[in-house]
């Protein structure tokens, strides 16, 4: 038996990591969206951002130390990497608390799309026809979920999008860090600049004193934000970027089964369809990957 390639085992693992990463903001965002029916938005950023750094801090000091240093030539894409990371968070929180999860995450999914072409102009990553045939159609099922014309394109869209843009500059930023920058680093940085927007935001917005059932749901928010954190950051360092991106689709499977679970939200037929395209879409990218991995 052959050795599987190393560029496909890099490639097959940032798509695990990138699938691991999905399921967790996915799970962090139904929490979010449950506990903002009573509580004030930013004061839910904020608890949940104190819950994320300290496990980022626990985690950092089990590993040797906080690192919180950069050299010179990482300092741009840590910049561009916290303005993509704070704003994409308060424009997607901000949607999610005024749409429902399936219809957010489906206006998310053209994510992909964007990274992949993104990366093509800025890194020189091939694409390929196949590739971009199959980000094609994971978009036309994203369309035929939103239905262009109907009830989703409103306002909270536009917000999802500008959100969507946010997270494209957030991730092609993480792609030009230097190895010298640890994941743990990076997603500290993250962690404080959300942590300060929360509470820039509830000096507005209001306190209230929290619940214990709350303050539980707001601790596994963060655990499951802690790890998406990692293995979003984990993701972007390994592999191509035009191979790994497509796995972000899986975030729509875990807003469907979340809109339905918790907030009684059924998919319609054509909701259905759209999924199935996006999901086809991303299986196929991962085999034909494997099919030329083997040929190298």
């Amino acid at each position: 038996m052959r050795p599987e390639p190393p560029q496909a085992g890099e490639n097959l693992r940032g798509a695990g990591l990138m699938t691991l990463s999905m399921v967790s903001f996915g799970c962090n965002d139904t929490v979010m969206k449950f506990v903002t029916q009573e509580m004030p938005l930013y004061q839910a950023i904020f608890l949940r951002g104190a819950v994320v750094l300290v496990m980022l801090l626990i985690l950092a000091q089990r590993r040797g130390g906080i690192v919180l240093r950069i050299a010179e030539q990482d300092r741009l894409p840590m910049v561009l990497r916290v303005i993509g990371e704070v704003t994409s968070t308060a424009l997607f929180l901000n949607a999610l608390h005024n749409m429902a999860i399936g219809d957010l995450s489906a206006i998310m999914q053209s994510l992909p799309l964007v990274v992949m072409v993104a990366a093509a102009v800025v890194f020189g990553e091939k694409l390929g026809w196949r590739r971009s045939i199959a980000a094609l159609v994971g978009l036309a099922g994203v369309l035929i979920i939103l239905r262009p014309g109907g009830d989703s394109f409103g306002i909270w869209a536009l917000v999802a999008i500008g959100s969507m843009l946010m997270i494209a500059m957030r991730d092609l930023a993480t792609r030009s860090f230097s190895r010298q920058v640890t994941t743990t680093t990076i997603s500290l940085y993250a962690a404080c600049a959300v942590l300060v927007t929360g509470a820039v935001g509830m000096f507005f917005q209001g306190w209230i004193t929290p619940r214990f059932d709350q303050l539980v749901l707001l601790l596994l928010s963060g655990a499951f934000l802690t790890v998406g954190y990692l293995s979003a950051v984990s993701a972007m360092r390994v592999g191509e970027i035009s191979y790994v991106a497509p796995f972000r689709y899986t975030s729509l499977l875990v807003a469907i089964i979340a809109g339905l679970v918790v907030f009684g939200e059924w998919p319609d037929f054509w909701t259905w369809v759209g999924a199935g395209l996006v999901v086809s879409a991303g299986i196929y990218t991962i085999l034909r990957e494997a099919k030329l991995g083997w040929r190298r």
